[in-house]
């Protein structure tokens, strides 16, 4: 990535030069103080000791828009130990889920402890940067994890890019549980609802590597790093959609789009999208793309 800072009284550009961070913990006091608006993650505890038999330090613990467990895991340039130590964590966190859910209680409240999604915990791995090995490496094993790398720039400019994302184990629940969804809806609310919200889930899947589908009861989330779009079970004759597209920038259309900022709604986003035909779908994929680019 290449930032430049442009003039416009003089039509030249400048190259803001990328640096890594002076310490590990640089970038993890700076994730953690925006880590919602950064990673989509409700900040849990830092600096979370795993006990005197794993004799561990989680950096970041946190809870992610869908209720899964998250671990973030920061180094300060490239690291081949930041996987394995990750996957070391998420194996005592599957291990200590009531310990888990106790945190979860204490800092977000009973609602949000009975409402833990266990079949989806995640690694967060941010550092300066991957080597193909540990990219390869995450393809290999069953757990969701996503490798972001991050840049400074100048004194005030933070640049994350997630180099690699994969879903794990999660692919196999999700593809039945996917079917059985399909098979009920059919029978309840026809065939055509059911064409349609797979018309759909093509779309968001289509749009670029590393989109995760994450089924909850109320909905399913389409994420990357962050959730972008949210898919509610078909209704009778229309499918709602909510993505993360500020309402205020698009020319909102009745029966069509609708803002529901401050509203009450299943799954995440301010923008409300009701499609009733494959041309409302078609018609939806600029906003599909806007916020896929914003996750």
């Amino acid at each position: 990535m290449k930032l430049f800072r442009t003039d416009a009284t003089k039509s030249g550009v400048t190259e803001v030069t990328p640096r890594l961070a002076e310490a590990e913990a640089d970038v993890q006091g700076l994730v953690e103080a925006h880590v919602e608006t950064l990673l989509g993650v409700r900040f849990l505890a830092s600096e979370y000791g795993t006990g005197p038999v794993h004799a561990g330090r989680i950096d970041s613990l946190g809870l992610d828009e869908n209720g899964s467990p998250v671990i973030v895991e920061y180094k300060r340039g490239v690291d081949a130990g930041v996987i394995n130590q990750g996957l070391f964590y998420l194996a005592w966190l599957m291990d200590h889920r009531a310990e888990f859910e106790r945190l979860v209680r204490d800092r977000l409240g009973v609602t949000a402890a009975s409402q833990v999604l266990w079949s989806g915990p995640r690694l967060i791995c941010i550092a300066g940067d991957f080597t193909r090995y540990d990219m390869h490496a995450v393809r290999e094993h069953r757990r969701s994890i996503d490798l972001v790398r991050y840049r400074l720039f100048g004194s005030d400019l933070l640049g994350l890019e997630t180099v690699a994302s994969v879903s794990g184990s999660m692919q196999v629940a999700r593809r039945t549980r996917r079917h059985a969804v399909a098979r009920a809806a059919a029978d309840v609310q026809g065939a055509s609802m059911v064409e349609l919200a797979g018309a759909v889930d093509e779309a968001l899947l289509g749009l670029g590597d590393g989109v995760n589908r994450v089924e909850r009861k109320q909905y399913r989330a389409y994420q990357r790093l962050r959730n972008f779009a949210c898919l509610c079970p078909p209704q009778r004759t229309k499918l709602l959609v909510y993505l993360k597209v500020a309402p205020k920038d698009v020319d909102l259309v009745p029966g069509f789009t609708r803002d529901v900022s401050g509203l009450g709604h299943h799954g995440t986003g301010d923008l409300e999208v009701q499609l009733r035909t494959p041309k409302d779908v078609e018609r939806a994929q600029d906003l599909f793309r806007a916020s896929y680019a914003a996750a």
